[in-house]
């Protein structure tokens, strides 16, 4: 694993607004950063970062299995009760799920460790499985990547075999989004691009403007009624919201599955630890009343965490709220703290690595419950944020 310096593609401005890769530069600063790119070796990929990462996802449902038939671990998720039989009929019900990003610390050398599950309503889907592939073809077609390079990038036809997996040829499906945030109505058009690519019908809708006709079913603003919603919207929001409240009547079909919100939980990462402790691509992880509990499992992992850990919000995205505690003093903490009010779990610290003073977090995009591509966002800071550059990478031959 090597950050290389390619030099950006000349005219990659114009290209991106062809492309309508509108936020490429936000708020004054570059979004998409190609003037370097990622190298890795083909067995870095296929040994360090896709094989674990889809035995982490098949972890993971392991964990949802526990956590659904526990009313203690649902409590500590804060799934609220009168949801329940909605979150836990949805896994028992075997509701497929269609996709989700691993957040991974990976140096090219040792394991990769997961640092969260983004399972619920990940974004950079546009920017990894499109521009970015674009980026990798115009590069091998200068000359500026050998012809036998690769990219791990097969997100959008995994899309489009999962879509035909999951829901009968034809099926009506609205994808609904915030869609004045342009990365959040970029998502769902690449969603809906794959969708109609597998056959189906794909409707957009402003998340705002769904409504419920007298029978109580979700309709769209022209009055359609909505038989099978993609909505990028957090299930731990809609869960608390009178859109949740509405879906068990609705007989609408939700993609993601309400079960979601047990694994874009960050409850889920001490869940883990606890069940399959010392795994070499997990952290410790607790619930913060576990850390000073005497708890076994904790003491074993109390030298660790003395020396630094990292507190997040059970709710939280792009790093808002988290903060690194070393030596028992926090030395670093994200700027927006809007998810300040939740409960928090700690896990251990794990440094992520340094290029030329970038960080780089790797993100293992699952595809029903394979990994099918590789994205890489960097900062200069050690907590992630939403401006976070996006880089390209390639596979070296």
């Amino acid at each position: 694993m090597q950050r290389i310096v390619l030099g950006a593609r000349p005219g990659w401005r114009e290209k991106a607004k062809a492309a309508g890769f509108g936020f490429a530069e936000m708020y004054g600063e570059i979004y998409w950063e190609e003037a370097e790119a990622y190298e890795f070796s083909l067995q870095q990929i296929d040994g360090d970062i896709l094989a674990p990462a889809t035995e982490l996802h098949a972890m993971c449902r392991e964990a949802v299995d526990r956590i659904v038939r526990s009313e203690e671990l649902m409590t500590r998720l804060a799934i609220p009760r009168e949801h329940w039989d909605l979150v836990a009929g949805s896994w028992h019900g075997r509701e497929p799920e269609l996709y989700g990003r691993f957040d991974l610390a990976y140096d090219g050398r040792s394991p990769a460790k997961m640092l969260e599950y983004n399972a619920d309503t990940p974004t950079a889907l546009y920017e990894t499985a499109a521009f970015q592939w674009e980026w990798f073809e115009d590069q091998i077609a200068r000359g500026v990547l050998p012809p036998d390079a690769d990219q791990f990038n097969r997100v959008h036809e995994a899309l489009v075999e999962r879509f035909q997996q999951i829901l009968p040829p034809g099926t009506d499906i609205h994808f609904g989004a915030w869609m004045e945030h342009v990365e959040d109505h970029a998502t769902v058009e690449q969603l809906a691009y794959a969708a109609r690519e597998a056959g189906h019908v794909a409707w957009p809708v402003h998340t705002g403007k769904i409504g419920l006709s007298d029978r109580g079913q979700f309709v769209d603003e022209e009055g359609r009624i909505i038989g099978t919603l993609f909505l990028l919207y957090p299930w731990e929001d809609m869960l608390r919201d009178d859109f949740g409240d509405a879906i068990a009547s609705s007989g609408c079909r939700m993609i993601e599955p309400a079960w979601k919100a047990v694994v874009s939980n960050k409850g889920l990462l001490p869940v883990l630890w606890r069940l399959f402790e010392g795994h070499p691509n997990l952290l410790p992880a607790f619930f913060e009343d576990e850390v000073e509990s005497g708890d076994a499992l904790v003491a074993r992992s109390s030298e660790l965490l003395a020396r630094a850990h990292v507190r997040k919000p059970l709710f939280s995205r792009e790093g808002s709220s988290v903060r690194i505690v070393e030596d028992g003093k926090v030395t670093e903490a994200a700027q927006d703290r809007r998810y300040d009010e939740n409960p928090v779990i700690v896990q251990a610290y794990h440094p992520l690595p340094v290029f030329e003073g970038n960080r780089p977090v790797l993100g293992a995009w699952m595809v029903g419950e394979t990994c099918e591509g590789l994205c890489i966002r960097e900062d200069t800071t050690r907590i992630s944020s939403d401006m976070s550059r996006f880089k390209p990478h390639y596979i070296a031959s």
